[in-house]
């Protein structure tokens, strides 16, 4: 990601994230610029390649496991849906509409 950003000169606020959330409740999505990282690796990774962290991001909330086994959280966040494919396509599709919304200057 940081090379495409070098090579086409954009400022972070010209970079959009869309991002899985534990910390929202399965179907809520939230659109902000900047801010914290929440102990999320990706948003760490991209911070870091980025040179910051002042970039748009569509989170999107996938829940938390009513734990704090980190082995649990992790399958939680890499595993498969649990969801009703029907929900997780809506999940998307809103997400989607959100992003386009950003990019259209809604």
């Amino acid at each position: 990601v940081g090379p495409a950003r070098g090579s086409y000169k954009l400022g972070l606020d010209r970079i959009l994230v869309l991002h899985d959330e534990i910390d929202l409740p399965f179907g809520d999505i939230r659109v902000k610029e900047g801010g914290g990282l929440a102990g999320h690796n990706g948003l760490k990774s991209l911070k870091r390649d980025l040179g910051g962290a002042e970039f748009w991001r569509v989170r999107v909330g996938v829940g938390r496991p009513d734990t704090t086994d980190s082995d649990i959280v992790s399958g939680h966040v890499l595993g498969g849906w649990r969801q009703p494919k029907d929900e997780v396509a809506a999940l998307i599709g809103e997400a989607a509409d959100q992003a386009e919304r950003l990019v259209l200057g809604g």
